[in-house]
């Protein structure tokens, strides 16, 4: 899948170098060319160098450059588990998941932006009342990222190959012990995949109801930050996910 990527990026890139070079030096079009004055001699010459060295940067970038990527454990914006769900996207047994997580992603930073907003517009930013919310809200949001890491790592670890071939395979081939043995493991890597996502649509439906505790208050007292339903449920989700480390 990635070596086809490539080709397809080095076909668009050399398509496009070579179409503009026709568009600017062949006669039919604009037809800079060498001999006709000494500007277009000099921007044809310019013209041609440029391409070179734009063919040439591409294909060093597609091929030559090495792909280099972070630790999982390192990822923390939403960016960088963004770019590494995507490179899952050809395991066809969990691809209904890695779209899940992904659009996870996108719904957990809409949320965030909608919470600090009405944070803001509700209390002082120096507040305790929005300290309170803001520093919550950041807590969930790492339990959020650390089950979509905990995601990543068991998809890297993840067989599609070898997964699809125990589904197919009979037991002529292997011993029905073994084979079941095997199967156990892909499921229990499926099945932790299915809990992250479980969790994290249970925060993102928690920030919901909390977010719409907060669009309704009037007045509030630091003191009673803590007895809101919303906030309470939140604080216990974070306390009682195992997944969760500090």
């Amino acid at each position: 899948m990635e070596a086809a990527s490539k080709i397809m990026k080095l076909f668009v890139i050399t398509s496009g170098v070579a179409l503009f070079d026709i568009v600017m030096l062949s006669p039919g079009f604009i037809g800079i060319g060498i001999g006709h004055s000494a500007l277009q001699t000099a921007l044809t010459v310019s013209i041609l160098l440029g391409s070179t060295l734009v063919l040439l940067f591409g294909i060093y970038s597609i091929v030559m450059k090495p792909n280099v990527r972070l630790p999982v454990k390192q990822m923390k914006s939403p960016e960088d588990l963004e770019g590494a769900l995507k490179q899952f996207k050809s395991v066809k047994s969990l691809a209904q998941e890695i779209a899940l997580g992904l659009h996870q992603l996108e719904r957990m930073r809409k949320k965030q932006e909608t919470i600090r907003s009405v944070l803001t517009q509700r209390f002082e930013p120096s507040g305790l009342s929005f300290q309170k919310f803001a520093s919550t809200t950041q807590e969930v949001e790492k339990l959020f990222f650390h089950n979509i890491r905990s995601m990543i790592n068991r998809l890297h670890v993840f067989d599609e190959e070898e997964f699809q071939s125990i589904s197919k395979q009979n037991t002529s081939q292997l011993s029905p012990e073994l084979l079941q043995e095997k199967r156990t493991v892909y499921k229990a890597h499926m099945s932790f995949v299915k809990s992250s996502l479980h969790i994290n649509e249970e925060i993102l439906l928690k920030l919901d109801r909390l977010l719409l505790e907060i669009s309704r208050l009037d007045s509030l007292e630091i003191g009673d930050i803590g007895q809101m339903p919303g906030m309470q449920e939140i604080d216990a989700l974070i306390k009682q996910t195992q997944f969760y480390k500090q």
